[in-house]
């Protein structure tokens, strides 16, 4: 049992920690790479490079993206066409970052070619792509994984879900989320801007909030309590949601309040100050995940209260992500260890319910 730095000199080590190592050598589990639109394919890529991954191809119809993508992953060769990755039948995976409108459409198409699918979040825009998605991958039998990023490759939070599944605080009633996002808007597309494309703020951004809370609770369902939107900001961009929120009753009473925008401020010394705090019966943790404001530039800082005391433990480095070897694992072997299919497609519902419901500030 490996201990944890309290950030003051002393050691706690509630829970066990080994960090994940490769799942499987070299050409064991080759995929693609394709729909370069978010810089979050390079997360994904790098996450399933570390756990044993065989990276092939590359494509997508912007050539400056590919040779940007080629020059951090030049093993990866430029496909002339989605069809050359596709057709190739030693693709296992496709991991792919589209324009949110068209990560649906493309996940169905991936499936019907016999391959499994990973997406970056949002997996969907609309209810109807969740629908032909949900069909696709009971008929073809392939995975339909999103990539939750900001609990799958956040150690914190990993290591918080270590710490509520050995009991450390009891049973969890609520989680609060946090999700602010620094805007950079001379840096964005168009599509970030068109509602159509992108899918509104709670299906955006909010849809880790709502996966986070899904797991943390462990709830398979949720009710939409209340929800809002707002541009509070930004009138020169009127389809762009800079704010919203909402309130989630689990299936097992558990709660859930979040908040996501557009509006970190430019003093801040990150993207976003995101926090998560979790409530249980027996204690509480918070996680910064980010930042600790004022106090150190590192993120990746859990705070936890129990009946035991006071605790702060800097878990970043130490953890790793084990999400991505499950996934290989999990796509060899068709399990469901990294996560249920059911669970990927009930937070993507959520967020589009949570978004179609709100209400405009």
């Amino acid at each position: 049992m490996a201990a944890v730095n309290r950030g003051d000199g002393m050691n706690y080590a509630p829970v066990s920690i080994v960090k994940p190592s490769p799942v499987c050598g070299p050409g064991e589990f080759v995929f693609a790479a394709m729909a370069l639109d978010h810089g979050h394919i390079y997360g994904m890529t790098n996450g399933l490079l570390e756990a044993g991954a065989t990276l092939k191809w590359v494509y997508d119809p912007d050539p400056a993206k590919v040779a940007q993508f080629i020059q951090a992953y030049p093993q990866a060769q430029a496909a002339s066409s989605p069809e050359v990755i596709l057709e190739d039948g030693e693709v296992k995976l496709v991991a792919a970052a589209a324009i949110p409108s068209d990560r649906g459409p493309l996940g169905v198409r991936v499936m019907r070619h016999g391959k499994d699918y990973f997406t970056d979040k949002t997996p969907f825009t609309t209810l109807e792509q969740l629908a032909e998605a949900r069909a696709a991958a009971e008929a073809t039998r392939r995975k339909y994984m999103v990539y939750y990023s900001e609990r799958l490759h956040v150690e914190s939070a990993i290591y918080a879900g270590r710490l509520i599944q050995e009991g450390a605080i009891g049973r969890v009633v609520q989680v609060i989320g946090t999700g602010p996002h620094r805007l950079n808007k001379p840096s964005r597309p168009d599509w970030f801007f068109r509602k159509a494309q992108y899918g509104g703020i709670l299906t955006d951004i909010g849809s880790h909030q709502i996966e986070q809370f899904l797991y943390f609770a462990g709830c398979k369902d949720a009710a939409v309590a209340s929800s809002k939107v707002a541009n509070y900001n930004n009138p020169d961009v009127p389809e762009l949601e800079d704010f919203g929120d909402a309130t989630l009753i689990g299936d097992n009473g558990a709660t859930n309040y979040f908040r996501v925008d557009w509006l970190t401020p430019n003093g801040l010394g990150t993207w976003g100050d995101g926090r998560t705090i979790i409530l249980g019966t027996d204690g509480y943790i918070e996680l910064r995940k980010y930042i600790d404001v004022g106090r150190d530039r590192s993120g990746d800082h859990v705070y936890l209260v129990n009946h035991e005391g006071e605790h702060h433990l800097s878990v970043g480095g130490q953890v790793g992500f084990p999400f991505f070897g499950e996934l290989i694992l999990d796509c060899l072997n068709r399990t469901e260890n990294a996560m249920t299919q059911a669970h990927a497609f009930k937070a993507a519902e959520l967020c589009i319910a949570a978004q179609n419901k709100a209400v405009r500030l």
